[in-house]
């Protein structure tokens, strides 16, 4: 094969080339709601060591339904230590003896039991972590647009006002105007660029927060495209729904934990026991002349709580007073996700309320009253500082309602972490 001198650095640099090409292509294609919801989801360390939790407390409850490891003893007894050996006297033995522990009543099932809520209860934190995230990622992500829809509207607004500024400076130098029509002109697109300002500001601490989930695919342009959350259910329907949530389940799962934790303190109270087994070796001729015997000893020891006033009684007190703080806890998260679910529907309403009238009315109205100004004003029949009044406040009309609009997206995305809505 012939070799041609250059080809190759030439190639890699062409394939690095469109290697660049295509991750700068990337960073342009528009990101989504429904992009960024995934791609959240899917690197959510919260989340992943949420189910490690989960999974460590379901092996601690095999380890809880198991019994103690036995023992092992291995012992020289009765051996002579004036004179003599191993044979000498017929007490002396070589021992092996095993014990086996056996746990008081039913602890071992009210522990695994334990263990296994405990373990239920962090499944169902994972899962309330999901919508967490997910409502957080729709928050950061509606806020980002937000601000790039308004950078994007008060840069297409600010050269009709350097327009106005040019005009007027231009009647201006006719004797047409005044000075002070130019001056408030100049004053006005000065303030346009101090709002453009601050606007970016917020646009990349938008985007810095939005980076927390997302990390670099934050710095891609946000879509044009809201999402169509326009009808929620009932409120009586999203209140039924509160059951459903993963904290309850959670706090279900504590109250189960803790009710397993009494019934394990309640079975202290019994017993616990162990079994001993014991193998002796010994040496030596009894007087006969026959081999001496060996030994096997077995033998069971018993616990005896004789002293459970301050440790066995107490135990079940505390276990008791844990389990009722349980349940006040699940009554007091109801009472605030019901809460949390009354105070967003309002705002819910009064958004789409707001935005109806926006819709219907205000917008046109706003644009309409802009448009009268500036006829006025150029037919020398209205005030200049009514036309800078009018169309600052047309565009400050349509910046409030790109933020209704998001707004009521951020309480629908609340609504639905409240309520378990599909979208």
């Amino acid at each position: 094969m012939t070799f041609f001198p250059g080809r190759k650095p030439a190639l890699m640099y062409l394939l690095a080339l469109l290697c660049s090409m295509t991750a700068q292509a990337q960073q342009r294609v528009p990101l989504t709601l429904a992009e960024a919801e995934d791609l959240a989801l899917n690197n959510e360390p919260g989340y992943a060591a949420l189910l490690a939790r989960a999974e460590a407390l379901g092996e601690r409850a095999v380890v809880a339904s198991q019994l103690p490891d036995p023992t092992m003893r291995v012992g020289l007894l009765n051996y002579p230590i004036s004179s003599g050996g191993f044979s000498t006297e017929g007490m002396t033995q070589a021992q092996l003896a095993f014990q086996q522990r056996f746990p008081s009543g039913k602890s071992r099932a009210s522990n695994t039991q334990r263990y296994a809520s405990l373990s239920l209860g962090m499944n169902s934190n994972a899962d309330a972590r999901v919508r967490d995230v997910k409502a957080s990622v729709r928050h950061a992500w509606l806020e980002t647009y937000y601000w790039q829809q308004a950078h994007d509207i008060v840069t297409e607004s600010r050269p009709f006002f350097a327009d106005l500024t040019t005009v007027t400076r231009s009647l201006y130098s006719v004797g047409r105007k005044t000075q002070h029509d130019v001056l408030r002109a100049e004053l006005e697109l000065g303030r346009l660029d101090d709002r453009l300002i601050e606007i970016n500001r917020h646009r990349l601490q938008a985007k810095a927060a939005l980076s927390e989930w997302l990390g670099s695919a934050a710095n891609r342009p946000i879509a044009k495209a809201l999402p169509n959350w326009k009808e929620i259910p009932a409120l009586e329907a999203m209140h039924a729904n509160l059951a459903l949530h993963p904290v309850m389940a959670a706090a279900d799962a504590n109250i189960a934990a803790s009710n397993a934790s009494v019934a394990f303190a309640e079975e202290q109270k019994k017993p616990g026991w162990a079994l001993d087994l014991g193998y002796g070796y010994r040496d030596g001729y009894l007087a006969s002349g026959e081999p001496r015997s060996d030994f096997v000893s077995l033998s069971v020891t018993m616990d005896l709580p004789f002293f459970g006033k301050n440790r066995q009684d107490r135990t079940l007190a505390s276990a008791l007073r844990e389990r009722s703080a349980s349940q006040y806890e699940k009554t007091e998260l109801l009472r605030r996700l019901s809460s949390e679910l009354d105070s967003e529907y309002a705002r819910w309403q009064d958004l789409s309320r707001r935005i109806a009238l926006f819709e219907s009315l205000i917008l046109e109205l706003s644009e309409s009253q802009a448009q009268a100004a500036l006829l006025a004003y150029q037919s020398e029949t209205g005030d200049f500082a009514d036309v800078m009044r009018s169309y600052i406040d047309e565009l400050t009309t349509r910046l409030d309602h790109v933020r209704l609009k998001v707004e009521r997206g951020q309480s629908y995305a609340a609504l639905a972490s409240l309520g378990g809505l599909s979208q």
